[in-house]
């Protein structure tokens, strides 16, 4: 592991959101033919990028179909994708995943361009389910671990796609990006340092693989035996929180109050973030689990050249 860990920046942080998930909330205002109601009218829809601009996926019968009509004014909301048992954890904590706030102009595509757009998408499925087929057998194991409404983005997408003819295409015009932490603190991104998505082979799988290590004992253990080694803290427990091509964050319940002594006090433990960095960027979900098990091996082995077990 890297010994001085470098920070995401919030550009950084939001393309790896919008790499990782495939649903977003719109936000338009409500109209009729009086025009603008000054109303909010919210819903999920779908999203992907195309030549460095959102493109979304809206349902026909959707008032934002109307909306937008009379006022091309919007906001998307895009959240980290998180699944579902660290949603419940996050909750109870009082915290929400990180997002994505865009604000700009909806606009539809014309039908010419709509092929186009769609056959994009459907290349992107199409490469993610290959290499998907060629994981390897631990990787494999790891993803089919994760809970059964936890999905990639390409099975996400897919099922979309395989009833595209109920939705219509918009085009958002980016006009404002803020990224959203957990406790709710917004941090404007300039648009000239706005990073769209790239052909992604890690984020994509993202919620599967963080799914999987938290179901798995032995993996959470290894978490929190990172927290020993790389920053001298006794967890009791640690979960996944995110993952990127430069590392990952865990969520770990350490102890949080000291009494005069130094001891900690019974009971005294609360939840804290710790960041932890590769020495080389994951190129895809290979090279990330591939490092991943390299870095317990690492500690594992530091831990016993001190304790007398090696």
């Amino acid at each position: 592991m890297k010994n001085k860990l470098a920070l995401l920046s919030f550009a950084q942080r939001c393309r790896n959101i919008l790499a990782s998930n495939w649903e977003g909330h719109l936000h338009t205002i409500k109209a009729d033919a009086k025009g603008s109601k000054g109303e909010i009218h919210t819903s999920k829809v779908i999203y992907m990028f195309h030549k460095g601009r959102p493109h979304l996926l809206v349902p026909e019968g959707d008032l934002h179909n109307t909306n937008t009509i009379i006022d091309e004014r919007g906001s998307l909301s895009i959240c980290s994708n998180v699944p579902g048992q660290l949603i419940a954890l996050l909750r109870s904590l009082k915290k929400l995943p990180a997002r994505v706030a865009l604000t700009g102009d909806v606009m539809l595509v014309k039908d010419k361009k709509v092929q186009t757009v769609l056959d994009s998408l459907n290349k992107s499925v199409s490469r993610e389910h290959e290499i998907a087929s060629r994981f390897s057998h631990s990787v494999s194991a790891i993803l089919t671990s994760a809970g059964p409404n936890c999905k990639s983005r390409s099975e996400g997408l897919q099922n979309i796609l395989n009833q595209i003819h109920l939705y219509n295409l918009y085009k958002f015009d980016i006009g404002s990006c803020a990224y959203i932490d957990g406790s709710g603190g917004t941090h404007d991104v300039d648009l000239e340092d706005f990073e769209e998505p790239k052909s992604e082979l890690l984020l994509p799988f993202s919620a599967k693989l963080i799914d999987g290590i938290n179901r798995s004992q032995t993996r959470r253990r290894a978490l929190m035996l990172f927290c020993l080694e790389y920053f001298n803290t006794i967890a009791r427990d640690a979960v996944m929180l995110s993952i990127d091509q430069n590392g990952f964050d865990v969520l770990a319940r350490v102890p949080q109050n000291l009494n005069n002594t130094g001891v900690v006090q019974q009971h005294q433990y609360h939840w804290k973030e710790f960041r932890f960095d590769f020495k080389e960027a994951a190129t895809d979900i290979e090279a990330f689990c591939r490092m991943l098990v390299e870095l317990e091996e690492e500690a594992f082995e530091h831990v016993k050249s001190y304790s007398g077990l090696g």
